[in-house]
C-alpha cells in the first residue's frame, strides 16, 4: 500500500492511519519539494512529474495506492498511465479544477511570496487557527514548502481535463467527509459517478483532513481499497 499526500502536507500525516494497518506493508514518502524531499530539484511544474515520482517509488511492485487531496489527482493520473502495476486506488476529495464549479480562489496567487501564501493556504485547508497551533519549527517547514505549493497549484489550473476519468480501468474508491466543503464533496461524487465501478465512501463527521483527525475511518477506507483489488 502506497500513500500519496496532498498540498502543503507530508508523509508523516499518514502515521496514525499506518499504525492501524499493522498487517499491511505501507509505504509513505514526501513528494518532490516537500519536507525531506524539499531539496529534490527541479520543483514539479506539472502533475506528470509527480506521477513519474510515484511510479519510481512503486518500482516493479504490484500495489494499491491511496491519495489524499492533490495526491488523489496524482493517483488517478498514475492509474491511467500504468494500470498493470496499480491494482486498485482510493482517492479522498481530489481537486477537479477543470470543472466550472471548482472555485478559483487561488487565481493570482503567483504574485504572492510563496512562504506567505503557504501560511494562508494552511489555515484555509486545515481550518482557521491551524497555523497558530503549529510550533515554530512547523511554521518554518510549511513556509519552506511554499515554492512547491505554488508550483503545483499553478500546474492544476487547467482549462480542460487532462485525464479521462471514464477511462480508468483499475478498481477505485472515492472518499469524502460529511462536513467537507461543497466542492470537495462534489469532486468525490463526480469521481464516483464517472470512474467505472467506483465506490463512494462517506466519512461521517469528517472534513478534508480526515487522515489526521479520523484515522480509524481512513484506515478502513484503505482496507476497502485493498479489498477491491482482489
Amino acid at each position: 500500500m502506497v500513500f500519496v499526500h496532498g498540498s502543503l502536507d507530508r508523509s508523516t500525516s499518514f502515521t496514525r492511519t499506518v499504525r492501524r494497518l499493522p498487517d499491511m506493508n505501507c509505504v509513505v514518502y514526501d513528494r518532490r519539494g516537500y519536507s525531506r524531499s524539499r531539496s529534490l530539484k527541479p520543483i514539479a511544474n506539472d502533475v506528470e512529474t509527480h506521477v513519474d515520482d510515484l511510479l519510481s517509488v512503486i518500482g516493479d511492485r504490484q500495489v494499491c495506492v491511496v491519495g489524499h487531496s492533490l495526491g488523489g489527482l496524482i493517483v488517478l493520473t498514475a492509474a491511467l498511465r500504468d494500470p498493470a502495476t496499480i491494482r486498485s486506488i482510493g482517492v479522498y476529495e481530489p481537486p477537479l479544477p477543470w470543472f466550472e464549479w471548482w472555485p478559483n480562489r487561488s487565481r493570482g496567487f503567483v504574485s504572492e511570496d510563496p512562504a506567505d501564501f503557504a501560511r494562508g493556504f494552511f489555515d484555509r485547508v486545515a481550518g482557521a487557527g491551524s497555523w497558530a497551533r503549529l510550533n515554530d519549527d512547523g511554521r518554518a517547514a510549511r513556509r519552506a514548502d511554499g515554492p512547491a505549493l505554488v508550483a503545483e497549484l499553478a500546474a492544476i489550473r487547467m482549462p480542460e481535463a487532462e485525464i479521462d476519468l471514464g477511462a480508468i480501468s483499475v478498481p477505485t474508491a472515492a472518499g469524502r467527509g460529511s462536513l467537507s466543503v461543497d466542492h470537495h464533496r462534489r469532486a468525490a461524487e463526480v469521481v464516483a459517478a464517472t470512474v467505472p465501478g467506483c465506490e463512494l465512501v462517506e466519512f461521517e463527521g469528517a472534513a478534508h483532513g480526515a487522515h489526521l483527525r479520523h484515522p480509524d475511518a481512513f484506515a478502513q477506507f484503505t482496507r476497502t481499497v485493498v479489498d477491491r483489488s482482489s
